[in-house]
């Protein structure tokens, strides 16, 4: 089979398309992250901005650290450690593959948030976890799209996605739901919304979610790159977005709390997995 190499001017979406009808086997890179495939299915998505699975199960209390560096150990070279995960009892089947969907979801959204140029295809290439859920390309595109629509509607500015995030004073914080309430809180200058969904062991879409909302609503704005220089001064934020600031560092927060579950997204998740 023929397979694209190195640099491809082809947006990432349509060369999954492609792959998937070849029903390629192999890791597509871009600049974002990886999408690893199966038989021309997506079946691992990784990205540098979102918490991987390792973090998500660890700081959430699903599983021990100790278990997790451990499956890695025993199991990492074979790219089995999803399936020594439940065989050795550290983690039910349907927890890993919810959790497992959960992440490779959020990844597959920055990935292919901007719909770049692929960089390249290996083919052959497995991620170490293993199999845990394929999912068709149709699907991740989908949701894909479906996610950057939401997060548009909320409030179109992007940056809000990957810039280190200040709170901005002025606007009343009193009486925010509990979760925005906590996502606020460690709102604090320095940390991007993927560290925060770390911090918070909470999934980066519902963070993304929940930043944008504060934004909206005037409580938080991206902090401006610094131009390089001896005399620069902080570049201004975008037109829409509010005036940039300083902050506080946030709280430390507890590292064991779980996320609030988001019935819709699990609904949604349940129904692709009895579809497939």
């Amino acid at each position: 089979m023929s397979t694209p190499t190195l640099r491809t001017d082809e947006p990432a979406s349509a060369l999954l398309g492609t792959l998937a009808a070849q029903g390629a086997t192999g890791a597509l890179s871009t600049e974002t992250g990886i999408v690893y495939l199966a038989a021309g299915h997506v079946v691992h998505v990784e990205s540098a901005v979102t918490p991987d699975l390792g973090d998500l199960l660890t700081h959430s209390g699903a599983l021990a650290p100790d278990g997790w560096w451990e499956a890695i150990d025993q199991a990492g070279r074979r790219c089995s450690v999803g399936r020594q995960l439940v065989d050795s009892g550290h983690l039910a089947a349907g927890a890993l593959e919810l959790c497992h969907l959960g992440a490779l979801f959020d990844a597959a959204y920055f990935v292919l948030a901007h719909d770049g140029p692929a960089l390249r295809f290996r083919p052959g290439a497995a991620h170490w976890l293993g199999a845990v859920r394929s999912v068709p390309v149709d699907t991740v595109l989908r949701e894909s799209r479906r996610r950057r629509e939401l997060l548009h509607r909320i409030w179109p500015e992007p940056a809000v996605d990957r810039a280190p995030l200040a709170r901005v004073p002025g606007p009343d914080a009193a009486d925010l739901p509990a979760r925005r309430g906590r996502t606020l809180a460690q709102v604090d200058g320095v940390r991007t919304a993927a560290q925060i969904a770390t911090a918070l062991a909470c999934r980066t879409f519902h963070t993304l979610v929940e930043l944008r909302r504060l934004a909206a609503a005037g409580l938080v704005a991206p902090v401006a790159p610094l131009t390089s220089g001896p005399s620069s001064a902080p570049s201004p934020a975008p037109a829409s977005a509010p005036a940039i600031v300083s902050a506080e560092p946030g709280p430390t927060p507890r590292p064991l709390a779980p996320d609030e579950p988001d019935t819709a997204l699990l609904r949604r998740l349940l129904h692709a997995l009895e579809a497939l």
